[in-house]
């Protein structure tokens, strides 16, 4: 087991009330979990996240904590929360990245691994 490590897990939801396919807006929500899988209590800090549409179009995103938090983790604590995007296309991925800092000063990142962004039944 690394002493710093954060473990991210992500859910996504194609959000059909909010989207307007007509007008190219396809909004989803994203769930997350990240867990200190590490030995050290570490507090999240930032998030980086890159959003690619269908069309190759990326957009950075880059800001202080989630949704209003910088939860700091006991080894084998958990924090959990849902936000969304909206793409221009009906297919995207997302990816990035956490900023870290344990209790012991120890800065690190945890990353997030790419997941897709699809309406369901579309993909094969």
């Amino acid at each position: 087991m690394a002493a710093y490590e954060f473990t991210v897990s992500v859910r996504t939801q194609y959000l059909e009330k909010q989207s307007d396919p007509e007008h190219g807006s396809f909004v989803f929500a994203y769930s997350i979990t990240i867990r200190n899988t590490g030995q050290v209590a570490a507090q999240l800090i930032s998030r980086h996240w890159i959003i690619k549409d269908a069309n190759d179009k990326v957009e950075e995103v880059k800001g202080l904590g989630v949704v209003g938090h910088q939860p700091l983790l006991q080894p084998g604590q958990q924090f959990e929360y849902t936000s969304g995007t909206s793409l221009k296309t009906p297919h995207g991925t997302m990816s990035g990245s956490y900023f870290c800092v344990a209790e012991d000063g120890t800065r690190f990142d945890a990353p997030i691994a790419e997941f897709v962004l699809s309406l369901p039944r579309t993909l094969h």
